[in-house]
């Protein structure tokens, strides 16, 4: 029968060590607790860089820019590493989600030639910075295998498979050592359905994410030219001064929700979304992607990255458990965020998924979800800002944003430090032409997008009393705002406004994390209305005193 574990207690600030109320399981090696802490800014700062976000993007910026010499502080509105990097399912690959057959549609087989030695370069750049600073992370260099899921003599299986033949043959032209095997077999893929044939490529690896983020934070801790603050809410960024054709001397001013300042001669948001209305976020569309770690018996899978290119797409990996057992992390059953109802059933069909193909397979020790962030011409935007000189973003992981977040580090401080750097037109967030060729799409998906405000006129619940115990939803009543309302398992409620504050959408209730999401952009709420995902850059405003409470409390002001 297989089991979940849980934490013996309710941790009133869980949503500030993590953003749900699942655990992934990196904890397993690397709790909470044991990770690095910073302290809360409590005064005014001047520094070269400044960096808000504190996942691989942000920390790899800071790290580029560290060991050039650079003064750099790195600001985290709850605790280090709390975002989406310690939620992913841990692949290093420059065999991207998206197809270089369709990259290559968007930005050429020049654009799909960067792309491909970009991620080549972050896949490799991670092992060599976990031997250089001693980090034990799990690093290690695997296969890739992508495999059809379709029945042999099928015409749905003979279509993929023709689909593999052209990636591979894509790949290889791009410089990848990719191949297109008919006899490849998985071993420990033992039932059913029979797996035969894929589409290989070498030199992908795989790692421990939040174990090696811990050691790169521990060592950048320890340099005298680097500080971090966390629980340090950034409430705005604008550009100061003037600069026209290189004269002139503008810089960033940052200013914090407790009242605090930031100077700084260039800022880089690397918090998955840019805190902005739109521009960017105009481009980008926002998934749930879902995750478990099965015990299977050690040495009795293969070490590999393994795809199912079926339509529900499923992907897999090992990770280390005990002596007798690893962990089989297996994710996928993406959504859009808040416009699909999250339930236990996604993680029951990754369950199934599993244990059809891994007789082997034992108990469910973690489930848990992650947010990712697709644009809508396949490529991460990695740069100067629409519309800045002084102020970077990085967004748009679309799928691979482990090794687009390792790329963001050489690419940004290239571009503060004037550096020419062959893969910037590429990640170029103010690029036209790829944008322009996503139109039709584009438009779609802003259609789809605004009818996500039709939750303006719908309610979830009629009274309060229909929630159950460690449930929410949103209250609609005809004479006042929708409120967000949870219920915690001892009956105590807690209110909000259900409005996000970024561009005005009704949230929904996500079962599986216990928290409040946006279907208009994706920003989170944590059942106490703390912000966990941006683009907002507030909590939800509460409702009442009792609400106002219960969101100081869960943030740790009013312990």
């Amino acid at each position: 029968m297989a089991t979940t574990k849980a934490p013996s207690q309710p941790d009133p600030q869980k949503f500030m060590h993590t953003s749900g109320t699942t655990d992934p399981v990196w904890v397993h090696k690397v709790p909470f607790s044991s990770l690095p802490t910073f302290p809360s800014l409590d005064c005014d700062l001047h520094t070269d860089i400044a960096i808000i976000g504190s996942g691989i993007a942000g920390t790899h910026i800071a790290y580029e820019l560290v060991k050039r010499g650079h003064n750099v502080v790195l600001l985290e509105a709850r605790d280090v590493l709390s975002g989406e990097t310690g939620r992913t399912s841990g692949h290093l690959t420059s065999d991207l989600d998206d197809g270089y057959i369709e990259i290559a549609k968007k930005h050429g087989k020049e654009g799909a030639t960067k792309a491909a030695e970009a991620h080549s370069w972050a896949v490799s750049r991670v092992g060599e910075i976990a031997k250089d600073l001693g980090v034990e992370c799990e690093y290690r260099r695997v296969k890739a295998y992508t495999v059809s899921q379709y029945p042999a003599g099928t015409e749905e299986h003979d279509q993929e498979v023709k689909e593999l033949k052209e990636e591979a043959e894509m790949q290889k032209t791009l410089g990848l050592q990719s191949r297109f095997d008919d006899n490849l077999t998985v071993r420990g893929w033992t039932g059913k359905p029979d797996q035969r044939g894929g589409l290989v490529v070498a030199n992908q690896a795989t790692f421990h994410p939040t174990q090696y983020m811990a050691g790169l934070l521990s060592w950048l801790k320890q340099q005298p030219n680097f500080q971090a603050f966390s629980r340090t809410r950034v409430s705005g960024i604008r550009e100061q001064g003037v600069e026209l054709l290189g004269k002139g001397h503008k810089r960033v001013k940052i200013d914090t929700e407790e009242g605090h300042t930031v100077h700084a001669e260039h800022a880089v948001e690397a918090t998955c979304v840019p805190l902005q209305k739109l521009s960017i976020i105009a481009e980008l569309e926002f998934y749930r992607s879902y995750c478990i770690a099965v015990r299977v018996p050690k040495g009795s899978i293969e070490d590999c990255l393994l795809y199912d290119a079926a339509d529900q797409y499923k992907y897999a990996r090992l990770t280390a458990c005990d002596g007798n057992h690893e962990y089989l992390v297996v994710g996928g059953c993406d959504h859009k965020v808040g416009q699909e109802q999250p339930s236990e059933a996604r993680f029951a069909e990754l369950e199934k998924w599993t244990r059809e193909r891994f007789p082997q397979a034992g108990e469910v020790d973690y489930r848990w979800s992650g947010q990712i962030v697709e644009p809508v011409d396949h490529v991460a935007f990695i740069g100067k800002n629409q519309g800045c000189e002084r102020v970077y973003v990085v967004t748009g992981d679309s799928g691979d944003g482990l090794t687009h977040g390792v790329i963001a580090g050489t690419l940004v401080a290239d571009e503060i430090e004037g550096r020419e750097n062959e893969w910037a037109g590429l990640y170029n967030p103010k690029r036209l032409g790829s944008t322009l060729k996503s139109l039709p799409h584009l438009v779609m998906h802003d259609v789809q997008i605004n009818l996500q405000y039709k939750r303006f006129l719908q309610s979830d619940i009629k009274d309060i009393e229909d929630l159950e115990l460690g449930c929410g939803g949103v209250l609609n009543p005809a004479t006042s705002k929708p409120l967000a309302v949870y219920k915690d398992p001892e009956g105590k409620v807690h209110k909000y406004s259900a409005i996000c504050p970024h561009m005005q959408g009704v949230v929904c209730w996500n079962h599986v994390e216990k928290s409040f999401d946006c279907p208009v952009h994706g920003s989170r709420f944590s059942k106490d209305g703390v912000c966990v995902n941006g683009p907002a850059k507030r909590n939800l405003s509460p409702a009442d005193k009792q609400g106002e409470g219960d969101q100081q409390y869960a943030e740790g002001s009013a312990m």
